[in-house]
């Protein structure tokens, strides 16, 4: 190594490091929140459904009907925030998003429900891949997948914390409120608190971060520089990225595996308390044990995925546990522990592939083009949040029995794990063991 070789590294890495620690806990905590607000309506379901007698129908159309919303406006957020403000943008998004949750806690009728959920929908629309768009500014090609776990781990996360809080929010019943509604005011409020906070602390670019020492900034500048000199021009500012293989067959996985991920958020306390018949605290707290096998699971192989530069089979090995989880779900569902054993794998697979997926999605493109493909990717894949709940509901009803529901989105994940398998076989160069330490 050259002496002149010795100052870049040393800058790279302090770069890295104060990047990862300004920006990712922050980050984190956002989305912890943001996911709380979404699937909290399945643990609010444990009492909701009696209280305004709902039946498994009006639940799984309710439940379902905010990715309608979400589907709207998830493209125009995802530019938004590459060419406007990313900070100003993700704070609108959660003051408008909180004060949405606490109205939740007033439904009275299932038309109530369905309103409220389909605005909640348009309040969050933009947020996640917003994110994906702005991680993307600060964050390397290399580092990207690693930086994207340490991200959508507040997906699991926000369900270890809100399992057992949900079930004892639950339990009380303040000024004759119901618990129900008591959860849905007060896991709404932070949303607005930090979107107070966002304003002051995110920086939207690195040329902006004072925060940042002249050296590190750079650095960061020539490396993105680089990076998106390498992609194609004719498509950084085109509508015709949204046409691209990766593109398209990203889409189509993502919504298959996402009925099934969803379906999966929503009906599991209600799968685990009609298996077990256990007390509404007892399965808050067993649905809480999947999300820490799936917390493991998602940084492990975001970690494997940059240090090895492989993509698409990571994504595709998580899609496959999705199916075969769901599919144990219902050979097991005589079984509280065999069938919780199912749903562990299921989330080992809803928060493992999803660090490998997102970095294809973004390694071909960038600009307006790459913030309009992911947001493509993420509006019509989100649509699967409104067909898997509602199908497993339906055919919950039909049956009378959660088997022919689960076991249709099981073949749906295999069929996304073929799609994304199918992906051209790119690699970027992965990092060294120093960098990934």
């Amino acid at each position: 190594m050259t002496a002149s070789a010795v100052p870049a590294t040393t800058v790279a890495d302090r770069a890295r490091r104060r990047i990862a620690r300004r920006l990712l806990p922050y980050l984190f905590v956002l989305y912890v929140v943001a996911y709380l607000d979404r699937v909290n309506v399945g643990y609010a379901a444990l009492q909701m459904t009696r209280d305004l007698r709902f039946g498994p129908e009006v639940y799984g159309f309710g439940a379902g009907i905010f990715f309608i919303g979400y589907f709207l406006l998830e493209i125009p957020g995802s530019i938004l925030v590459e060419r406007w403000s990313a900070r100003k943008w993700i704070a609108r998004i959660m003051l408008t998003w909180g004060a949405v949750a606490v109205c939740t806690a007033f439904v009275q009728t299932a038309h109530q429900f369905y309103w409220v959920r389909f605005v909640l929908g348009l309040a969050e629309a933009g947020f996640f891949p917003g994110m994906v768009v702005y991680l993307s500014h600060w964050f390397r090609a290399q580092d990207r997948a690693r930086a994207l776990a340490a991200f959508i781990a507040a997906q699991p996360i926000s369900n270890i914390i809100g399992s057992p809080l949900s079930g004892w929010l639950l339990g009380i019943h303040w000024h004759g409120w119901a618990g129900w509604r008591w959860l849905f005011v007060i896991e709404g409020i932070p949303a607005v608190i930090l979107g107070v906070v966002t304003i002051f602390y995110l920086t939207d670019r690195p040329h902006q971060a004072r925060w940042l020492p002249e050296d590190e900034r750079a650095w960061l500048a020539g490396e993105l520089d680089v990076e998106r000199c390498a992609k194609p021009a004719h498509l950084a500012h085109s509508w015709r990225a949204l046409l691209q293989r990766d593109v398209v067959q990203v889409t189509a996985a993502y919504f298959l595996v996402v009925c099934g991920g969803y379906a999966f958020n929503f009906w599991m306390p209600t799968v685990i308390k009609g298996i077990s018949g256990s007390s509404d605290l007892l399965v808050t707290t067993l649905t809480a044990i999947p999300y820490c096998v799936g917390l493991i699971a998602g940084l492990l192989l975001g970690w494997t995925s940059d240090r090895t530069g492989e993509r698409r089979f990571h994504a595709a090995g998580g899609m496959l546990l999705i199916g075969v989880g769901l599919a144990a779900v219902v050979q097991f569902q005589n079984s509280t522990a065999l069938a919780l054993a199912g749903f562990c794998v299921t989330a080992a697979g809803i928060y493992g592939y999803q660090p490998a997926m997102w970095s294809v999605a973004t390694r071909t493109l960038s600009g307006t083009g790459a913030a309009a493909s992911i947001g493509l990717i993420n509006s019509v894949g989100n649509l699967g949040g409104f067909v898997g709940p509602y199908v497993l509901g339906y055919l919950t009803k039909k049956t009378h029995s959660f088997s022919a529901g689960v076991f249709a989105l099981a073949v749906a994940a295999f069929v996304a794990a073929a799609l994304v398998a199918q992906l051209p076989a790119a690699r970027h160069a992965p990092t060294t063991p120093e960098e990934a330490s």
